[in-house]
């Protein structure tokens, strides 16, 4: 049974098997683990999910996967397979709720479900993902870097890297023209992106203006309230985005508020 990878899905296979061991250990997967799995595939991972923890809630947009999923799942009872849009998908509706997401992500969604998935899914207290290395590199990219921008803000506010690994395109089928990495956060109680989420997406909006101006042709707030807000946590009018830490957005967001 055969099934090619769609392009336009961002499909990229995990065919090495040795991978599954890393996923596990940055994963600390637990008998007891509720797990959410974004884009299975061809259900490599999912099995080996399903063989070490208690729930699998595994989300596929491609239909055409459906039978191959069925037959590598067959005689596994704790894995809940649903064919939806994991961009747009309710996950309130997940029960047991996930506390884990370990996936394989779609090139071209990883980062939106990632950001979604911290305020969307507040039940999950770990992420274990497989993204291209560059955006495994943004995610916790440090300030006055290039790779650092709004993901970065975002994750960084709510969670902390406990580890990183990477994986040769010789892994995965099709082979990708880049680099992937396994990326492993865990979330740091009490911190929601909530408050700083509009900011922080004004502030990068125009990376070659200054903070302020960015923020004004954004249509988020005035250039001198901007300014104002700057001044109240002691930085320059002239600051650029890339310069504020996670918690200087924080302090940020509540001057400006």
């Amino acid at each position: 049974m055969t099934t090619r990878p769609k392009r336009s899905l961002g499909q990229h296979f995990l065919v090495d098997e040795n991978v599954l061991g890393v996923i596990g250990r940055l994963a600390d997967l637990q008998p007891d683990d509720v797990v959410l799995e974004i884009g299975p595939g061809t259900g490599i991972l999912t099995c080996y999910l399903a063989e070490r923890v208690r729930v699998v809630h595994a989300i596929e947009l491609d239909h055409s996967l459906e039978e191959r999923l069925r037959v590598a799942l067959e005689g596994t009872d704790n894995v809940t397979l649903t064919f939806a849009d994991a961009v747009t998908f309710e996950y309130a509706s997940l029960e047991p709720a996930p506390g884990k997401l370990v996936a394989n992500l779609p090139y071209n969604v990883a980062t939106p479900i990632v950001v979604e998935s911290l305020d969307g899914i507040p039940s999950l207290e770990r992420w274990c993902v497989m993204v291209q290395r560059e955006v495994a590199d943004r995610f916790f990219a440090s300030p006055r870097t290039k790779a650092y921008g709004a993901v970065s803000v975002l994750v960084q506010l709510v969670t902390r890297k406990v580890g990183q690994h990477g994986v040769s395109p010789a892994a995965f089928r099709p082979r990708p023209k880049v680099e992937s990495s396994i990326v492993a956060f865990a979330r740091v109680p009490g911190q929601r992106v909530e408050l700083v989420h509009g900011v922080v997406h004004a502030a990068f909006a125009h990376r070659r203006k200054t903070l302020a101006n960015s923020l004004a042709l954004s249509g988020f707030a005035a250039r001198a309230e901007a300014e104002r807000a700057l001044a109240e946590i002691g930085k320059p009018a002239g600051a650029r985005a890339e310069e504020l830490t996670p918690d200087d957005f924080v302090r940020l967001a509540e001057a400006l508020s």
